[in-house]
């Protein structure tokens, strides 16, 4: 059972800058990693993805202002992000989805990201 570990949520200013990570136990048959967030009263979302090849996907709320990375050699992915908005705050969960005969798909238990003045 891969487990994924995030960190670096917490609060920040209107324009200021985050960085997420998630670390993975261990990395097989790897389709893409990524991440989503919940606003409050809202459903879960994707905010964005990398996958095994290295291309990213951003929704179109984050693009210019969010960079995902990932480092193959410590399993772990990133999501910078910068430029902040009142309306980024939420639960940032990590996703990893893998694929060999059947896909599996995995969930941190994500880490919290405020932002206000």
């Amino acid at each position: 059972q891969v487990q994924l570990v995030e960190s670096g949520g917490g609060s920040m200013q209107p324009g200021g800058s985050l960085r997420l990570s998630c670390a993975a136990s261990s990395i097989f048959n790897l389709y893409s990693m990524g991440w989503y967030r919940q606003a409050p009263g809202k459903q879960r979302e994707l905010v964005a993805t990398v996958t095994s090849g290295e291309s990213t996907n951003y929704a179109d709320f984050v693009k210019g202002r969010f960079t995902i990375s990932r480092d193959n050699a410590k399993n772990t992915v990133y999501l910078h992000m910068n430029n902040l908005r009142p309306e980024d705050v939420g639960v940032y969960y990590c996703n990893l989805i893998t694929i060999r005969y059947v896909t599996n798909e995995y969930w941190g238990q994500g880490t919290q990201v405020t932002v206000s003045s």
